[in-house]
C-alpha cells in the first residue's frame, strides 16, 4: 500500500503545532485541521513547489484564523520533547528554553522555530508565513538576541512599536 504525500510531513507538522501551541490535543486538532484543508485544497498545491513548505503554510493560515477566532491565551508548556530528556540538568534547561520561547513575541517565535527547529530556508518561512525575506531575517536576528538574552538572565525589556 503506497503512503499518501503527506505522511512524512506529519511529525514535523505535529512538533511545529506543539510548539505553536503548548497542548497536545489542540496541537493534534491543529495537524488534523491542517491535513484536512490540504486535502481539499491539494488541486491549488503547485507540483513545482515545496509540498514542506506549502504545508507549513496551509498550517499557518489555520492558525492564524484560529488565533483570530479564539481571545483565548495558550500558557501550557510542551511536555512531548521533555520525554527525551535525561539528566535534571538537561530537563532545567529545557524548561529555560521553553520559558525562553514563551516570552518571545509570537511573530519572532514562528520564526525561531521555523528556521530553527523545523530547518526551513529564509525563503520558505517567507512564504509560509506571508512576510518579506527581509522581514523573516530581522525577526529571527530579534528573537535570537531576546532568547539570549533571556537564557543569560540579562534583563531585556520588549521594545516597543512605534508608528
Amino acid at each position: 500500500m503506497a503512503s499518501h504525500p503527506f505522511e512524512p510531513y506529519i511529525p514535523r507538522l505535529r512538533r511545529y503545532a506543539l510548539a505553536l501551541l503548548h497542548n497536545r490535543a489542540r496541537a493534534d486538532d491543529l495537524v488534523q485541521d491542517t491535513l484536512e484543508r490540504a486535502l481539499r485544497k491539494f488541486s491549488l498545491f503547485r507540483r513545482d513547489t515545496d509540498l514542506r513548505a506549502w504545508l507549513f503554510t496551509v498550517m499557518h493560515n489555520v492558525y492564524v484564523n484560529d488565533v483570530r477566532a479564539s481571545a483565548r491565551r495558550h500558557t501550557e508548556i510542551a511536555d512531548t520533547i521533555e520525554a527525551a530528556v535525561t539528566t535534571a540538568d538537561d530537563a532545567t534547561t529545557l524548561r529555560d528554553i521553553m520559558g525562553a520561547l514563551e516570552r518571545l513575541a509570537p511573530e519572532q517565535r514562528e520564526v525561531v522555530l521555523l528556521v530553527g527547529l523545523e530547518q526551513l530556508s529564509y525563503e520558505e518561512t517567507a512564504r509560509v508565513l506571508a512576510v518579506p525575506r527581509g522581514t523573516v531575517m530581522s525577526r529571527l536576528a530579534r528573537g535570537r538576541e531576546r532568547l539570549r538574552a533571556l537564557m543569560s538572565g540579562e534583563a531585556s525589556p520588549y521594545m516597543r512599536r512605534i508608528k
